[in-house]
């Protein structure tokens, strides 16, 4: 786009590195009785001394000889007839498969924990219905209706309480037009309604998207991420949020936040009975039934400290597939995989990786991991605890598409 670049003001600096919130952007209107937002250009303070010049040309691309190496040598494993529909449909397989095995965990658990628990009641069911079959039975449908209630809160709250949680705040279109304009192209190549934007005021480069469905979707970006890339490579990100929103993978991450929570809850409660209750038998079973009962009481202490750290290598596993659906996503939104390869070097690179906000239960949703410093080694690969993949990887699978 020709005119102004609204990218090319700077920003003070505390001690802390991070943005201090610095003055508007050069050039944008001032609007009645707008607040200022930390972190963020557009307030009603006017620039002192005289505005910066305007970009020429656009920024040189970032260099990192380590992830280049790496990425070079992944591009090699990937066919050169890869096409982005290809990986599309790759990874909605793999998603599907995940979506059911978290389910049907939180089946099992509840299933094996309720017999259990039932086990060791007296006369349940006055001895017309075994014990175990209640409890199962029981365990089962406590689960889905756990849930269930789960699922309905996060449907109707999580986006709001993620970005209240995130210190987000609504960015109005006259604050940065371009950013609007952007968002707005790749919505309409998505044949979605334009989400609404907010931004978050610090110095780290990162993004997210939140919402129910297209239809109230919500993308958000910190005011680091807003200064630092050029048009292509900030094009690439938002398409990549928007391809989050329109392959409902913000609806599935709070419903997979959601079931991974009710597994550490269930689990929780079943260890603090078993510690102070587990000393209890049931007088009326024969004598056979001890090392039956002992058996079952084992596996089930078992189940209830492996179950949370399967689920949560699911919901891992499960977020660095979305990641690479949505890098896919991208790249048909844009049409141009450079883009987003390009914004993801940078991201590599950048010295100040961190988000003040987030924390290990929102990290998932970043384009990258805004908590560790991977990005040190972006070439290594992703363990089974890891948000994301590695960006070599992802930069890799990018980059094929380009042959």
């Amino acid at each position: 786009m020709a005119g102004h670049d609204p990218r090319a003001f700077r920003r003070g600096k505390g001690e802390s590195g991070k943005s201090d919130g610095g003055g508007p952007l050069p050039g944008m209107p001032e609007i009645p009785g707008m607040p200022e937002i930390p972190g963020m250009p557009g307030g009603q303070k006017k620039p002192q001394g005289p505005a910066p010049s305007k970009s020429k040309g656009p920024k040189r691309k970032p260099k990192n000889e380590s992830l280049d190496i790496a990425v070079r040598e992944r591009v090699k494993a990937y066919p050169g007839t890869m096409t982005y529909l290809d990986l599309i449909r790759k990874n909605k397989r793999a998603s599907a498969m995940l979506v059911a095995c978290m389910i049907l965990l939180t089946v099992v658990v509840c299933a094996i924990i309720g017999g259990t628990v039932f086990f060791y009641v007296e006369d349940v069911g006055g001895g017309a219905v075994d014990p175990i079959v209640i409890g199962v039975a029981g365990g089962a449908l406590l689960g889905l209706a756990l849930s269930g209630g789960s699922a309905v809160w996060a449907w109707n709250s999580g986006a709001n309480a993620i970005l209240h949680m995130m210190h987000a705040r609504p960015l109005a279109k006259e604050m940065d037009p371009e950013l609007f304009n952007v968002v707005e192209e790749m919505a309409i190549a998505g044949g979605i309604p334009m989400p609404k934007i907010y931004v978050i005021g610090d110095s780290a480069m990162n993004a997210f998207a939140t919402g129910k469905d297209p239809e109230h979707g919500v993308v958000a970006i910190t005011s680091g991420l807003r200064q630092k890339l050029t048009r292509d490579e900030l094009q690439g990100v938002m398409a990549h949020e928007l391809a989050h929103i329109r392959h409902y993978d913000i609806r599935f991450s709070l419903l997979m936040a959601a079931m991974v929570g009710i597994i550490a809850v269930v689990t929780d409660s079943f260890l603090r009975i078993a510690w102070y209750g587990g000393h209890k038998t049931r007088r009326h079973h024969g004598k056979d039934d001890g090392g039956f009962a002992m058996v079952l009481l084992v596996v089930s202490l078992i189940l209830a400290i492996v179950a949370p750290l399967i689920a949560k290598i699911i919901q891992m596993s499960y977020s660095r597939k979305r990641e690479y659906l949505a890098d896919a996503g991208a790249v048909e939104l844009s049409r141009n995989p450079e883009g987003l390869a390009d914004a993801l070097r940078r991201l590599a690179g950048d010295d100040d990786p961190l988000v003040d906000t987030a924390n290990r239960g929102t990290a998932h949703m970043y384009i990258v991991n805004p908590l560790s410093k991977m990005r040190k080694n972006p070439h290594e690969v992703a363990g089974l605890f890891s948000s994301h993949p590695a960006l070599a990887d992802r930069i890799a699978k990018l980059e094929a598409l380009l042959r």
